[in-house]
């Protein structure tokens, strides 16, 4: 049974910073490119980063450029999304995927977490 369990979300301060986590298992974790979306209340999912799978190439949306950064560790079947400087515009609903290519939609991706909230307060 393939799992992607996200965890590591929370309330912080704006300015502050939290570190997700997203376990694989189910899957041959390496195959897979890896990305973080998020879903604030009432928008439609969006894209966060996404990284390839031995963690060479990665790409960031314009919004978090700076300030998040994505990244893995195949040994641990695990991506991370290490996230500083947070606004309150980036409370969302925070998901991790599964996908074959390096991209940005949510079509490529196949296989999803349940989510972990993230609010930032002022």
């Amino acid at each position: 049974q393939v799992q992607l369990v996200e965890s590591g979300g929370g309330l912080v301060q704006a300015g502050g910073s939290l570190r997700l986590s997203c376990a694989a298992s189910g899957l041959t974790f390496s195959a897979y490119v890896m990305g973080w979306f998020r879903q604030a209340p009432g928008k439609e999912r969006v894209f966060v980063a996404v990284v390839s799978r031995r963690g060479e190439n990665t790409y960031h949306a314009d919004f978090v450029k700076g300030r998040f950064t994505i990244s893995r560790d195949n040994a641990k079947n695990t991506v991370y999304l290490q996230m500083n400087n947070l606004k309150p515009e980036d409370t969302a609903v925070y998901y991790c995927a599964a996908g074959i290519s390096l991209q940005t939609s949510t079509e490529g991706f196949h296989t999803w977490g349940q989510g972990t909230q993230v609010t930032v307060s002022t």
